[in-house]
């Protein structure tokens, strides 16, 4: 079922939804369904499965010189999905990237997941390598998330890339793409970011999905631009519960993304990371009680592979 039909027939009540990352490579597959588990009776509609991209490493041969290999960390998305609807019976969501992947590569994987019977995907552009100060589209590939949404919504018409093809079937997809409170790290302002979010809406996305954010005067803010920008899908607002002193620096750098000042002091005052953990629940809690009084449809937690917090939160909510 697509993630709109799951939020019309919930009627006003809101939904509890996940993300996940792959298992590293040498993993199997029941890492992954044990931080799934515990999060069950919650009765997620849906779970968002991450796809990660080749990277770079350089490995030094005996003569000195040194060879790059591509190796990929995390494989496995559309399988994950894949077991996902299977032992779960839950709709399972892949990302789908414009780094790593030609159009033609994005064709054949969006037939693979047709076929799966999967009804979701998440269109993102995705970040540059680590050896690359911008993001850079593989060659014959879509440069844009909203040319990836271009090319997954022509394909829900029966357009692929060969022109020649005769009674090519539709395919059926529901496109979700990412949504900024605190605009992409690479947008000049909010306003020009919301500016090419309603691109993506007009080239055929149906619901959107944010950043993380610790702040819920941001989330709000921003849906109200984005409204009165004219676009009127879905926005669900992504959480994550701060867990470690750490992510103090960690998560403004990696995410770009600003943490309230109480919240810091809260952090810093911690005597360990599980007191820390316990901020982060508590924190959590509250800006997702809010958004439930407000008339959130879908509250979509980052769980980073990590139920114990996330169970924690979702006990008090739903």
């Amino acid at each position: 079922m697509k993630v709109t039909q799951h939020i019309e027939n919930a009627n006003g009540k809101p939904l509890f939804s996940f993300e996940i990352l792959p298992p590293l490579k040498g993993q199997n597959i029941q890492s992954i369904f044990d931080s799934i588990d515990p999060l069950m009776e919650f009765n997620p509609p849906f779970i968002d499965v991450t796809y990660h991209r080749e990277e770079y490493e350089f490995k030094e041969l005996p003569s000195g010189l040194l060879q790059k290999k591509i190796v990929k960390k995390r494989p496995g998305t559309v399988g994950i999905c894949a077991g996902i609807q299977n032992k779960y019976d839950v709709d399972a969501i892949p990302h789908i990237l414009c780094g790593g992947f030609t159009k033609e590569d994005t064709e054949n994987l969006l037939i693979d997941l047709d076929f799966l019977g999967i009804d979701n995907v998440v269109a993102l552009r995705g970040d540059a390598l680590k050896n690359e100060i911008y993001f850079r589209p593989e060659k014959e590939g879509n440069e844009y998330a909203s040319e990836l949404v271009t090319q997954i919504h022509n394909l829900n018409k029966g357009i692929y890339l060969d022109e020649d093809l005769q009674n090519s079937s539709c395919t059926n997809f529901c496109i979700g793409v990412a949504g900024y409170p605190e605009k992409h790290m690479e947008a000049p302002s909010v306003d020009s970011d919301i500016h090419f979010l309603k691109q993506k809406i007009k080239n055929g996305a149906d619901y959107i999905i944010t950043q993380m954010f610790f702040d819920n005067k941001r989330f709000f803010e921003f849906e109200k631009k984005c409204r009165a920008a004219g676009i009127t899908v879905p926005i669900i607002p992504g959480l994550k519960p701060i867990a470690t002193k750490k992510q103090l620096n960690l998560i403004p750098h990696r995410f770009k993304v600003d943490l309230p000042d109480d919240l810091i002091m809260a952090v810093v005052k911690a005597k360990d990371n599980e007191a820390v953990k316990q901020i982060g629940i508590e924190w959590c809690i509250a800006q997702s009680k809010e958004l439930v009084a407000a008339g959130i449809p879908v509250l979509h937690y980052y769980s980073m592979g990590k139920a114990e917090n996330i169970k924690a939160i979702a006990k008090e909510i739903f």
